[in-house]
């Protein structure tokens, strides 16, 4: 087996093929503990598994998820509106960072369906999928039709260190003098801070954490490598569905100022691409997760070496996308209100091959910042190894 090994406070830690489930308490010892390589299972056997119901898809249902968020989002954005101005500035500097932050929460909410349409799990209909999901990514300046496509090429080649799209590790003899320079407490901070402000950003420009292509890569040419020739008309459309809401912005900066709108749209938006990567980051990057070389990698595998995390209260904000994200690797067309459900159902047919991690999620952050900075072939593999030293 090739899958990797993290080194970690001066030791070799091997990655396993699979975890075990996580009880409440991080279990350092269960965690890092190897299972079985190769499951005993097919993805047959898992949709056996889930009940029936779970694969429907309804337009009337995800509609009303919506149009709950866009109401919540609208009282949300009428109180800071209406009273937040006339507030003490001592009392405004505490109210606009509430506010900040319930928005951005409930558009992150919005950009998960978002998602789903990319998976055309909102509804039988991808015409309907691709025009809520067009307008509820563009609105949250995103490029749907790129991402969409970028995506589903990450879907398809999970934790191949040849062919993932995106949270491709670093091997040791790969990682650069600044990493090195950067792996002390203020430059962790540093690091996660860069990570989750301008991560997405600096992805979709500059394709920076993504697969290495012959030439340069973004989200918006496109010409650009990521895309296949059917796809550039959808690419250029996702660009105009963006100018679209940047004239927006240049209107509503005309009438209201760039203060208000920097203050009510800029940082819930900046917010939504900050839990965005939070979340996906946290799925992504764990020791106990195997990444795989050509050799060895195949669907299943790479689709079973992601993480379920705990948000709290805001895995139901997120519309569940948090803990239940093995199972949305597994089968991505199933729609978030039942995506709780079909997990639940394949867990006992997962067995040790299920990982969920309740670590709370600023210590999850910072010890995936201070451990998870490379990766190195599993200590039985028949391939060469990298030199051991360790940058702790």
């Amino acid at each position: 087996m090739v899958s990797m090994r993290k080194i970690v406070g001066g030791k070799t830690i091997n990655n396993m093929g699979a975890g075990g489930r996580m009880s409440d308490q991080f279990d350092d010892k269960k965690i890092l503990e190897r299972v079985p390589v190769g499951p005993p299972f097919s993805l047959s056997d898992l949709k056996k598994a889930i009940p029936a119901h779970c694969f429907k898809r309804s337009v009337i249902r995800s509609s009303y998820y919506v149009v709950h968020d866009l109401i919540v989002a609208y009282v949300f954005y009428f109180l800071a509106n209406t009273y937040i101005p006339f507030l003490p500035p001592s009392l405004a500097y505490l109210a606009w960072p509430v506010y900040w932050f319930c928005q951005a929460s409930i558009l992150t909410g919005l950009w998960v369906i978002g998602h789903e349409c990319g998976h055309h799990a909102f509804s039988e209909y991808q015409w309907i999928d691709d025009t809520i999901g067009f307008i509820l990514h563009s609105a949250l300046m995103t490029p749907y039709f790129s991402w969409k496509y970028s995506h589903r090429n990450h879907h398809a080649n999970t934790n191949s260190l040849d062919n993932d799209e995106v949270y491709i590790p670093k091997r040791k003899s790969k990682v650069r003098w600044y990493s090195k320079i950067l792996n002390n407490p203020p430059g962790r901070v540093f690091t996660l801070v860069f990570r989750f402000t301008l991560g997405f950003p600096l992805y979709l420009l500059t394709n920076i954490s993504g697969k290495k292509y012959g030439r340069f890569a973004n989200h918006f040419d496109p010409m650009s490598p990521i895309f296949t020739e059917r796809e550039r008309i959808q690419v250029l459309l996702s660009d105009i569905g963006l100018l679209a809401v940047f004239y927006a912005i240049k209107l509503a900066v005309a009438a209201k100022g760039a203060a208000w709108v920097t203050c009510i749209y800029g940082v819930p938006v900046l917010g939504v691409h900050m839990f965005f990567v939070i979340i996906t980051y946290l799925h992504h990057t764990h020791l106990s997760l195997p990444h795989y070389d050509s050799t060895e990698w195949n669907w299943i595998k790479g689709a079973l070496s992601t993480i379920d995390r705990d948000f709290g209260f805001l895995n139901r904000v997120f519309h569940d996308v948090t803990h239940t994200h093995v199972l949305h690797h597994l089968i991505s067309y199933i729609p978030h209100y039942h995506a709780k459900e079909a997990r639940d159902a394949i867990i006992p047919v997962l067995g040790e091959f299920y990982k969920i991690d309740r670590t709370p999620i600023f210590k999850a952050m910072w010890r995936e910042a201070k451990e998870c900075m490379y990766i190195e072939p599993d200590q039985a593999s028949e391939h060469k190894e990298f030199e051991e030293n360790c940058l702790h």
